[in-house]
């Protein structure tokens, strides 16, 4: 079946949108299709890497007791993250190797200097921020996924949920990225809405704060969120998916030139730069893509 012989089938595409996948389109409609509709690969990068290790200690500190989360022993779990890395991802931990020159016969104490120290730092920079010891989230990297209109879901996966005595939520994501420039502040929040948007639909409950931890900056960017806000970013994220729906009906989904376009992926295959993209996939083959794994770009 070709695509256009499955396009009528369409009609409720996407059931689904994630933070991630929403940003996509809003950035480029050809990078959402080339990431969510062909899934074409792309190798994850190094820093991309660091973040899945520094977001992996920083949910399991929290499996400590308290006394025991100290700076020391979330870098022992960056160790423990590695490995993990290594044994599910093993490609990915490659791409990180070969950056590093290490090979598969380097000693504990080469990767140690050459893995863990770079990553050790956004440890440093999170301890200096927040003290685990007087913290118990609610929840840690808690995955989201409710309805909000006919055959439609949003989904996600929010790094940490704190609650107070009294009920009030926090919802929390680190970054390992540097904190945006104020004109920007507003676009680095919607992943932040989204999911308060997903927590208020899913429990009835509009959280107190979001709150996005840059490590690579040393700063937070805090927001606290009104049922007006929340209903505006539903808004937001549905007509998303009727522009997302149109894109897919008709088969055209055009690129955003931008200085994001010096970093994609992709750049090679795009039409706005002598690219050719390929073929659309059978239309009774695509899926919305709204699930991620921490190395999803």
């Amino acid at each position: 079946m070709t695509y256009l012989e499955g396009a009528a089938g369409l009609a409720d595409y996407p059931t689904s949108l994630s933070p991630s996948r929403a940003s996509d389109y809003m950035t480029c409609p050809l990078l959402f299709r080339f990431r969510s509709i062909d899934r074409l690969p792309q190798e994850p990068s190094p820093a991309a890497l660091r973040g899945t290790m520094v977001h992996r200690a920083l949910e399991l500190i929290f499996d400590l007791p308290t006394k025991d989360r100290t700076l020391s022993a979330a870098t022992h779990l960056l160790e423990q993250s590695w490995d993990e890395l290594c044994a599910a991802e093993p490609a990915s931990a490659a791409v990180l190797r070969t950056e590093l020159s290490l090979g598969q016969e380097s000693t504990p104490t080469e990767v140690a200097a050459a893995v863990i120290a770079p990553a050790a730092v956004f440890l440093e920079t999170y301890f200096a921020l927040e003290d685990p010891q007087r913290l118990e989230p609610h929840e840690r990297e808690f995955g989201v996924s409710v309805e909000i209109a006919d055959n439609f879901t949003i989904r996600g996966f929010i790094d940490r949920v704190d609650r107070t005595p009294d009920g009030a939520i926090r919802i929390v994501d680190y970054k390992t990225g540097r904190a945006p420039a104020a004109r920007y502040e507003d676009k680095a929040m919607f992943q932040m809405r989204f999911y308060a948007l997903a927590w208020w639909r899913l429990t009835g409950v509009v959280p107190k704060m979001l709150q996005l931890i840059y490590l690579g900056s040393n700063s937070f960017l805090r927001y606290e969120p009104t049922p007006g806000d929340l209903e505006a970013t539903e808004s937001k994220i549905l007509a998303l998916r009727f522009a997302i729906n149109k894109s897919a009906t008709s088969g055209a989904f055009t690129p955003t030139t931008s200085k994001l376009c010096d970093w994609c992926a992709y750049r090679n295959l795009c039409p706005a730069w002598g690219g050719t993209p390929p073929p659309l996939p059978p239309a009774d083959l695509w899926t919305a893509g709204a699930v991620r794994s921490r190395l999803a770009p």
